[in-house]
């Protein structure tokens, strides 16, 4: 596993990642290195934490399966049911299922907002409650960037009164110890900064880009995701940051069957909901493949998660990757700063490989050790 993860460091010299892993909910793997920051020479620490992009909506579909498994929240009814200005402008027949699997027609907010703007999710969950849906519940998958975390933060808010991020924090981090934030505390100093670097990108896939993220910030003249007002905001559906060993834990925890070290998260039934198929299908804008289950990705033909047949959690924009392989008992999170275009980075899956071999050989020879 450290050959694996330092020959990754070698290609991204200059820049720093680090990857954890959870087996049998025992940690097993815990690796670090290189810079936290390029410009200073800050190096990577054991507790350094990373924007984390849509690895953050593995942290708000956690909430969404905690709903669900205390019967707060039903994946077949109508999202009007718990939050009636959603049903305006011909949605009252969306479902919960169609909100969380990137169903709802609903991929970018409609006139674009500004950044500012971006940063408040109640006004933004309510300006998508307001639109029309650009198509039929269930009739297409789109992924939402962006809108994805303000359409489960107004539902968790009608719900339970808390916003999502409040809900992650009390639910969710503080029961499991977790160094992960949606919003990051000003207190916390220790993230990585972060340097985006899509390469050459297509005029056709540029205007996708903009259409979904500009108004987030996060591509144009001037990106945002550095910026203190943007990691501090609450974004559900990405701007999550966290330690890999923290990510590692709370996958660690679902593969587990719901429970870690005492702490019960979700029923076993529950974490089943993880990886049970919702939707899967090409993109109808980027006609990428796409799959998931109750908010998280769950693993298709592109195996985005290794060689694992079953697994679920959910990718970061540019190459991180946090997730579970739940007949391996297994979670894992690879985080780092240099950001690249997704089709073009294989970072995680090679180290994602070399942990299947490891765990393959396990079962049949050999004792995992912690690294």
């Amino acid at each position: 596993m450290r050959q694996a993860f330092e020959e990754e460091l070698e290609r991204d010299s200059g820049f720093g990642a680090a990857f954890a892993a959870v087996v049998d909910s025992v940690p097993v793997v815990h690796l670090w290195g290189g810079l936290a920051d390029s410009e200073t020479g800050r190096p990577w620490r054991q507790d350094t934490a990373c924007l984390m992009f849509s690895g953050t909506k593995g942290l708000t579909a956690t909430c969404i399966l905690k709903l669900i498994d205390q019967g707060k929240l039903s994946l077949d009814r109508p999202v009007s049911e718990y939050w009636p200005e959603y049903g305006r402008a011909g949605k009252r027949q969306i479902l919960v299922r169609h909100l969380v699997s990137h169903q709802a027609g609903l991929p970018a907010v409609e006139p674009p907002p500004t950044a500012a703007e971006a940063l408040d999710p109640m006004l933004m969950a309510s300006r998508l409650a307001g639109q029309t849906a650009l198509w039929r519940p269930g009739e297409a998958i789109t992924y939402h960037a962006l809108t994805f975390g303000w359409l489960c933060d107004g539902l968790i808010r009608h719900v339970d009164g808390r916003s999502v991020a409040r809900f992650f924090a009390e639910e969710v981090a503080r029961p499991l110890g977790l160094d992960a934030w949606i919003g990051l505390p000003a207190v916390v100093q220790r993230a990585a900064d972060y340097q985006v670097n899509f390469g050459d990108v297509s005029s056709e896939e540029t205007d996708i880009l903009t259409r979904i993220y500009a108004g987030g910030g996060i591509v144009g003249e001037r990106s945002v995701v550095n910026d203190p007002e943007f990691l501090r905001a609450e974004m559900p559906g990405v701007n999550g940051v966290a330690t890999a060993r923290s990510m590692a834990r709370l996958y660690g925890c679902l593969a587990a069957g719901g429970e870690l070290d005492g702490v019960r998260l979700v029923s076993p039934e529950s974490v089943r909901l993880a990886w049970a198929p919702i939707a899967a299908g090409l993109d109808r804008l980027t006609h990428k493949p796409l799959a998931f289950s109750t908010g998280y990705e769950i693993q298709s033909e592109v195996q985005w998660y290794g060689p694992a047949v079953q697994a679920f959690g959910h990718s970061g924009a540019g190459g991180s990757v946090h997730g579970a392989w739940p007949q391996l008992r297994t979670g894992f999170s690879y985080l780092m700063n240099l950001m690249r275009r997704d089709d073009r980075d294989g970072r995680a899956q090679r180290i994602l490989a070399a942990l299947h071999s490891v765990l393959s050989g396990r079962a049949e020879h050999v004792p995992v050790r912690a690294v």
